[in-house]
């Protein structure tokens, strides 16, 4: 019998250890031993299914971690069980006396107690080899998983619980690591269980590879994942660099890096983990990226974003607006369809791929005969000509792209944007201005940024169109003046002379009355647009990023506290001496020169960049789509009410040509078309004032709405890390492995949304509209 109990529990099943009793065998055995054979046949049914389990594990599991933790089972725990029972079978055959009494009697009971320590941790691991081998509808356990769970059981409370899930949880994390060590020192994801690593690749995703954050283990904080992510990209895109030698450029220097990862312990720290990936980032970044991405290469970019996209310089979007009107004007003229300034609509007006592409060919060629004789030494115009494009719109929405990301993490590279369409206003159809990322900066820029850019861009120069296509109302002298004057002496002495010159004055005194209202509204509507515009060119954008290119350029914190305590009394000086744009980007190219630049790793300015754009978006008021709607309504009415005095002056025209001249039109009536034309202006007119009055009073309600405010003044400090899907800017901007590395970046505080409302005081004029109407009532009010 007790030979029969030590094969059973090797692993070989008996039934005599079998629960189902017979009746003899029942009145032979007495309580106890049934109780201690019980007990015995636990044992032996645990270790027979657990060899059979780890063996299907260790053989057939997709998870290289999970077979790994398997094995260790096998060939650690079951091996010292099946060690144990040959070591009790050797004292009773060596009649040892621990258990072997008088007259070679062997109890039971000394047999049985010997194996007592082993009923709880062979339970224990019958639990956890259930866990690794369930089997679910989606997919196996994962490596994640199982390291959570051996890292919770750390805290069971038992000695030998606690010490068996401690040498799990090293086998585990150690399989794991060499798969990390696979990924952040080559570049390349594990081939073995390549299913079951948290980096995946994605096509769809702008650097071809995305965090699955479900396969992500509980001590991996976000940011430590996402330098992961980046580290492995970047060495992945060096390899495929067919001017970078890896063994040259950084890649060879791994002794160091694998030491980094070998001083980890088991179970792995959150803190000395991020720690260890963000030396290994610095590493690559000092070796290999300051190579292959040179600051000096990011802030060419990042001031070319700046010139061109957010209208840094200012003739740009005046050249693209005038080219913009000109090409529409032309297909106008092509198309014989100059009634369509009767319309509301663009949309009579087909555009064409090949005449936008041709718009900003000529818009380059309006800035270089601006530039003069020095046309040659704008490097920045020479870049922006090979890197700009100028496209027809695919989509329909205006937000930016976000990349694949999980339900709990956002895409750090995802930047939201409402989708109000203002880039239907340039060419009546969806036209963007884009950027082509060269190779070394796709380290750095995303498409998602550029899309973001994208979208500021057309926001800005609608704005900007909008308030010169008024401004140029003005330049119709025939509106403003008496057109065609008075006759001269001696003429205009005579009889005839006197008529004509009564018919003359008479006729300019009743079309000054019928543009008095109109010439008001305009004026309203270029007062709110030179407000809003100045406020965002030089409040926001401005101030954001001269605090962001001095986060760049100079070292230290002293500095940027010095230069931010000097950042509005250096803006007030900039508005109001009107300082000339060239110099300012000449200061700026010297700066970056002469300054001495602290070294930030390209993730750290990848971060700081995505929350700079951020912030941007918010300050702009981008987010908003209550007032980005009302606006782009008003933008519509002011576009309605230029074209209609443009036609309302070719009708005069055509009118004075008739009646001075005696040309006639016999298939036009000119004076149904003027009192149809008037009407729609009065029309428009209302609709501008509407809209004026409208966009302000969504602007007083955002500035009373307390949690908006501290969104925009507040939440880009203080909520950077739930904005970054978790990723924060702990591990991006903020860390400071040698004390070598720039300090963290924090948007200053700039703008403010009650500065513009002091400014945007129309007195009585919203009152006066209601209460008074006609000419007259409007214009005396403004």
């Amino acid at each position: 019998m007790l030979h029969e109990i030590l094969l059973s529990l090797s692993g070989h099943p008996s039934p005599l250890l079998r629960n189902d009793y017979t009746d003899t065998a029942q009145s032979v055995l007495s309580p106890p031993e049934r109780q201690l054979l019980k007990t015995a046949g636990h044992l032996s049914h645990l270790h027979c299914e657990l060899i059979s389990c780890t063996a299907h594990i260790s053989a057939s599991h997709p998870s290289v971690i999970c077979r790994a933790v398997s094995t260790a089972i096998h060939s650690t725990y079951l091996a010292a069980f099946q060690s144990k029972v040959l070591e009790v079978e050797d004292n009773v055959l060596r009649k040892d006396a621990s258990l072997v009494g008088a007259y070679n009697i062997v109890p039971l009971t000394a047999v049985i107690g010997e194996f007592t320590g082993w009923t709880r941790r062979m339970e224990w691991l019958w639990d956890l080899v259930q866990f690794i081998s369930k089997e679910e509808e989606t997919s196996p356990c994962r490596a994640a998983q199982l390291i959570n769970k051996l890292r919770h059981e750390l805290q069971t409370g038992y000695a030998d619980i606690g010490e068996t899930a401690l040498s799990l949880v090293k086998v585990a994390e150690n399989a794991w690591l060499k798969q990390v060590s696979a990924w952040v020192l080559y570049g390349r994801i594990p081939v073995l269980g390549e299913k079951d690593f948290f980096i995946q690749k994605d096509e769809d995703e702008e650097q071809g590879f995305s965090i699955e954050y479900s396969l992500l283990p509980s001590f991996v904080t976000p940011s430590a994942a996402a330098s992961m992510l980046f580290i492995g990209t970047s060495l992945n895109r060096v390899k495929t660099r067919s001017s970078i030698d890896p063994g040259n450029a950084g890649l060879g220097h791994l002794s160091s890096q694998l030491q980094t990862l070998a001083n980890l312990t088991s179970p792995l720290n959150s803190i000395a983990f991020s720690r260890a990936i963000t030396s290994i980032r610095l590493t690559l970044s000092r070796t290999t990226l300051q190579k292959l991405l040179p600051l000096s290469k990011v802030l060419e970019m990042l001031t070319l974003l700046r010139g061109f996209f957010l209208l840094g310089r200012g003739e740009f979007a005046m050249a693209l607006t005038q080219q913009a009107d000109e090409a529409i004007r032309s297909r106008w003229r092509r198309a014989d369809n100059l009634a369509y300034q009767k319309q509301y609509g663009l949309g009579t007006v087909t555009v064409k791929e090949g005449e936008v592409a041709t718009v900003l060919t000529k818009t380059w060629a309006v800035l270089g005969s601006m530039q003069g004789q020095h046309a040659e030494e704008d490097d920045e115009l020479e870049i922006a000509r090979d890197l700009l494009r100028l496209n027809l719109s695919k989509t329909k929405a205006s937000t930016p792209v976000k990349g694949k990301s999980n339900t709990d993490h956002q895409s750090p590279s995802s930047i939201s944007v409402v989708n109000t369409p203002f880039r239907n206003l340039l060419f009546s159809v969806p036209v963007v201005l884009t950027s082509h990322i060269p190779a070394p900066l796709d380290l750095f820029l995303t498409v998602s940024d550029v899309q973001a850019y994208t979208s500021i861009n057309s926001y800005l120069l609608s704005i900007r169109r909008s308030h010169l296509h008024l401004i140029d109302l003005w330049k119709i002298t025939s509106l403003r003046r008496h057109h065609p004057p008075p006759p001269r002496p001696p003429y205009s002495t005579t009889k005839g002379g006197v008529s004509r010159t009564r018919a003359l004055r008479e006729r300019w005194s009743n079309r000054s009355s019928a543009m008095r209202s109109t010439w008001s509204t305009s004026s309203a509507a270029i007062f709110f647009l030179a407000e809003t515009e100045a406020y965002l060119q030089i409040e926001v954008v401005e101030g954001l990023w001269e605090d962001f290119h001095r986060w760049l350029t100079v070292r230290g914190d002293h500095d940027k506290e010095q230069s931010s305590a000097s950042s509005i009394d250096e803006r007030s000086s900039a508005a109001a001496n009107d300082i000339a744009e060239d110099d300012v980007r000449k200061n700026n190219k010297e700066s970056i020169r002469n300054s001495t630049t602290p070294h930030h790793d390209p993730q750290t300015l990848t971060t700081a960049h995505h929350l700079y754009l951020r912030t941007l978006t918010r300050r702009l008021l981008l987010t908003q789509s209550s007032f980005t709607d009302s606006l782009y309504d008003l933008l519509v009415h002011v576009d309605h009410l230029v074209a209609l005095v443009h036609r309302l002056h070719g009708i005069w025209t055509s009118m004075d040509l008739e009646a001075d001249e005696g040309v006639v039109d016999a298939f036009s009536d000119l004076h149904a078309e003027e009192a149809d034309v008037r009407v729609h202006i009065r029309d428009v007119e209302a609709n501008v004032k509407r809209g004026v009055e409208s966009v302000v009073g969504i602007l007083r309600n955002l500035s009373m709405d307390s949690a908006f405010m501290a969104e925009v003044e507040d939440g880009d400090a203080a909520g950077d890390g739930e904005e970054d899907g978790g990723l924060g800017l702990g591990l991006g901007v903020g860390d400071e492995a040698d004390g070598e590395e720039g300090t963290r970046y924090t948007p200053r505080r700039t703008g403010g949304i009650d500065r513009l409302l002091m400014k945007l005081d129309f007195g009585g004029w919203f009152d006066a509209g209601k209460a008074v109407h006609g000419d007259e009532g409007v214009d005396d009010e403004f």
